[in-house]
């Protein structure tokens, strides 16, 4: 038996995608020392298997429908995608799937790598498992941050194991292209990924259990983004619930709940996302396996002032930049009681993760793109606040003129009659997504409209639809 190994930090950090290695970055930053601890590859979720390839994947499909509704250029780009290409492409933003260039980048901060699975094996102690068997014990004198993130949720259907159903991982580094390819769900991964796989070649059946599309959007969003799938070839059906899954000679088939049977080569579950806290020691300190992790603002775990959970696992915001903003929070909250500091944990101070409540902003990269920042007219008025929601056809716009033959697109604003700003934006069009923080800034800098008159949109802009929306608010 091997002598198991016992190493002393400042910090300890479970998990380095993109928010542990935040969070490192911010304790080192401060004189820290840090451990990272990581089972898989350094970059986590988001740099393999999320939000680099499927953007790297959905930036051709999106730059080609673009193309096509420019003059001149349209009957340029009328053929297929060369799929062959596109997968590279992808390929090359996930590194092939190798970690070096993550793996210098923590080197380059002073952090201390630790490959293997980690447990928490008591206050302030995680346990890693090698790949070799051997064990390290890593002890924090200040801090340890769960950063874990989160896995695909699949349904409890029997035999779906046996059906080898892709998750959004299959999703985004598939090596071919199916003929045929079900998605089960209606939210930001089911539409993307229907919207990729749909414009290299496969026909796409979208089942939606619930009345629309990105449910926790606007409802327009949803219906515009609907109408384009559909436009593009894709079979989309609301209101469908799939009761049985099974692969019979290679084809998958699915029954509805009407009993109707769909066949396919692959079918993807994009029906939610759950804890990485299944297997990593919640058990030794009180906590219960697989649970999401509640925080305060400062990401600190109730009932213990060592333990953080910072991105996915807190459940406040499932998005990979608001889990490094997260990062940044926490990191400056671990330091600054470390170093005995004054904590400012006021909200909007400099510990407190305060945008997680009314200025997260999301971008959905479909054709259209779908973008909003704070809250929808339903989650405002569900909040108590006087709202009144104010929304503008982008078509109307000359810079959506411009930037395409046939724009078609919508933005909403909802104001607080009372306080005079804004709760929530929304845009759906072409090119919105680069729209977005300037929406972000009103939302978390809580700007009076009275100002906003002030800030003056570049013509011909796509922009300049800000002033549309002020001015049908003053003329309502």
């Amino acid at each position: 038996m091997t002598e198991t190994e016992t190493n002393a930090y400042d910090v300890v950090v479970l998990g380095a995608g993109p928010v542990g290695e935040n969070v490192a970055d911010r304790t080192r930053a401060a004189g820290l020392t840090t451990a990272v601890v990581e089972s898989e590859l350094v970059g986590g979720e988001c740099s393999y298997w999320a939000c680099m390839p499927s953007k790297a994947l959905l930036r051709p499909v999106i730059a080609r429908a673009d193309a096509r509704r420019v003059p001149g250029l349209r009957q340029s780009v009328q053929g297929p995608l060369d799929a062959a290409a596109v997968l590279a492409h992808r390929d090359y933003y996930t590194s092939d799937w190798k970690d070096d260039g993550q793996v210098g980048w923590l080197d380059s901060i002073g952090a201390d790598l630790h490959r293997g699975h980690g447990r928490l094996t008591g206050p302030r102690t995680v346990t890693v498992t090698g790949p070799d068997g051997g064990e390290r014990v890593l002890t924090a004198r200040h801090a340890v941050a769960v950063c874990t993130g989160s896995r695909a949720a699949l349904p409890g259907l029997p035999g779906l194991d046996a059906v080898k159903p892709w998750t959004s991982r299959e999703a985004t580094s598939s090596h071919t292209v199916p003929g045929r390819l079900i998605v089960i769900g209606g939210g930001v991964v089911a539409t993307e990924m229907a919207t990729v796989w749909q414009a290299l070649g496969s026909q796409v059946t979208l089942l939606v259990r619930g009345k629309g599309l990105l449910p926790r959007m606007e409802p327009f969003a949803g219906e515009l983004i609907a109408e384009a799938l559909k436009e593009a070839g894709a079979d989309v059906r609301t209101g469908t619930s799939v009761e049985s899954v099974t692969r019979e000679n290679g084809t998958v088939v699915a029954v509805t709940g009407t009993g109707e049977r769909i066949e396919a080569d692959e079918i993807l579950f994009a029906t939610g996302r759950a804890p990485r806290t299944d297997d990593i020691g919640l058990e030794s300190i009180g906590l219960d396996p697989g649970s999401w992790l509640p925080v305060d603002d400062s990401l600190r775990v109730s009932g213990h002032d060592w333990l953080y959970a910072v991105g996915d696992v807190n459940h406040r915001a499932l998005l990979t930049h608001q889990g490094k903003y997260q990062a940044r929070i926490a990191g400056a909250a671990i330091a600054a009681r470390a170093t005995g500091e004054t904590l400012l944990a006021e909200p909007w101070g400099a510990h407190a993760a305060t945008a997680d409540h009314t200025a997260v902003p999301q971008v959905v990269f479909t054709d259209p793109e779908a973008a909003a920042v704070g809250l929808s007219l339903a989650e405002a008025e569900e909040a108590g606040h006087r709202v009144r929601a104010v929304d503008v056809d982008l078509s109307t716009v000359s810079g959506a003129g411009l930037y395409a033959d046939g724009y078609q697109g919508r933005a909403r604003m909802v104001v607080d009659v009372e306080d005079e700003i804004l709760r929530g934006v929304t845009f759906v069009g072409p090119g919105v997504g680069e729209l977005i923080h300037s929406a972000t800034i009103a939302v978390a800098g809580q700007v009076p409209v009275s100002r906003l008159w002030h800030a003056v949109p570049s013509y011909p802009t796509i922009s300049e639809v800000w002033l549309r929306l002020l001015e049908a608010y003053r003329d309502a």
